[in-house]
């Protein structure tokens, strides 16, 4: 039996608590390193840290006689996985932005509380949170920090910096040329800003062209030379080909999207703006399960093999399936361009119908693309974590990282179904989440 701990925070849990010592054993540890799992290993964690692992014999003899055993069974040990793009203030029920910007700012924190809990318990440890309006993802991030409620290890961009009446412009950090973005990146800084978003084309909020750039590449460049300044890094919302071009052009660190839109609307994949990416060396978070509505597409896969699927229903299948595949076969053409190891999984998660706790959804998209399941593990720890910037911290296990872990049933590195099969969450050396029959209430 595992045993049971309350929820603490990161920080909470270190607050009058000294070190403790635990021993964390699985059949299976598939490390974020290689690309195959171990047997029978173990790790040894003191406080938030791994110290040791290997074999399960020889961590025993190194620990100390007071260490706390946790048996994991036939599960696999996994890195903790990260999430390069949410929005935990919108609750991903469905509703359009008008709606969801309806509620006030307290209901927006009490909804990204919810949601991060759900995130925790899919084995996310570590999120990007890309924007909410006024001061609601710093809020979440304090009373996190605080421990008075539970959730993956946040960095936070604050309001997304967008042009007038661009998307996203009901967050309030409207900054129209090069002086008011350099002013907006200031502010949010010194707000507490870990990192800084930008919107480079219009998007989903209504009035805006997503297959038109908001932004100039001085424009862009001047949040970035800001951003960059003040040690912090820039991601750039490109569903529009020339934003695409002019996030790279700008030096931007992370591009959201990467859709190759038209301002017509129209998809056309661009084989020298891929060149251009892989050049740069940028990283890129293709959003797939928000781009293809996946959500829905296994909804209606479902009725259809249950036979409950109406006729509408199955044309409304068809109708998806079909710009999945062409949104696939784009991702497939810029893999062609090495950009394979710069690619990681974001979930976009709480805008349109896209709820928390579903990270496993991108892996497995990513896996049709032509990921190997370890590609897909990887692109979920190890290089998420490189493309955040904490790579010293998280992504793999190791000794002198965080330890942040899940157990899964099922290898990842052989089934990339072994994802939607959590049994067990450790954050910074404490376990959060018991499996799915852990009804405790933090």
């Amino acid at each position: 039996m595992m045993e049971k701990q309350p929820y603490q925070s990161e920080s909470a849990a270190g607050r009058g608590h000294p070190a403790r010592s635990v021993v964390i054993q699985s059949r299976l540890l598939a490390d974020g390193v290689c690309g195959s799992s171990r047997t029978n290993q173990s790790l040894l964690v003191r406080g938030d840290r791994i110290r040791a692992v290997g074999a399960r014999e020889e961590i025993l003899k190194t620990a100390p006689p007071d260490a706390t055993v946790i048996d994991l069974g036939q599960a696999c040990l996994v890195p903790g996985l990260i999430d390069s793009h949410t929005h935990l203030s919108l609750a991903g029920d469905g509703r359009k932005y008008a709606e969801m910007f309806s509620d006030s700012d307290e209901m927006m924190v009490l909804t990204g509380a919810m949601n991060m809990k759900k995130h925790l318990d899919a084995g996310i440890t570590t999120i990007r949170e890309h924007g909410a309006r006024n001061r609601v993802g710093f809020t979440l991030k304090s009373g996190l920090a605080r421990g008075y409620i539970p959730g993956p290890r946040m960095l936070v961009s604050g309001r997304p910096i967008t042009c007038t009446g661009g998307h996203f412009h009901m967050c309030n950090e409207v900054a129209d040329g090069e002086a008011e973005i350099r002013r907006s990146v200031r502010r949010l800084v010194h707000e507490g800003a870990d990192y800084i978003k930008i919107m480079a084309s219009g998007g989903g909020t209504e009035g805006t062209i997503p297959g038109v750039a908001s932004y100039t590449v001085q424009e862009l460049h001047a949040a970035a030379h800001e951003a960059h300044h003040f040690h912090r890094l820039t991601a750039a919302h490109c569903r529009a080909k020339e934003s695409m071009r002019r996030a790279v052009e700008a030096g931007i660190d992370l591009m959201e999207h990467a859709e190759f839109m038209d301002p017509d609307d129209q998809v056309r994949f661009d084989p020298k703006i891929a060149e251009m990416m892989a050049e740069s060396g940028i990283w890129i978070s293709p959003t797939l399960q928000t781009w293809c509505n996946y959500p829905r597409v296994l909804e209606l896969k479902r009725r259809r093999d249950s036979g409950a699927a109406a006729p509408s229903e199955e044309r409304e299948l068809d109708h998806l399936e079909e710009r999945m595949e062409g949104r696939l076969e784009i991702m497939r053409r810029m893999l062609d361009h090495c950009l394979r190891e710069r690619i990681v999984p974001g979930t976009d998660s709480g805008v349109f119908n896209i709820a928390f706790g579903h990270l496993d959804y991108d892996l497995q998209i990513l896996h049709k693309v032509g990921f190997t399941p370890s590609e897909c593990l990887a692109s979920a720890t190890r290089i998420s974590a490189e493309a955040i910037g904490l790579q010293e911290e998280i992504g793999t296990i190791e000794p002198g990282k965080r330890a942040d872990l899940v157990a899964l049933d099922g290898d990842p590195n052989q089934d990339v179904t072994a994802f939607s099969r959590v049994v067990a969450v450790f954050q910074a050396g404490r376990r959060v989440w018991a499996g799915p029959n852990d009804a405790s209430t933090p």
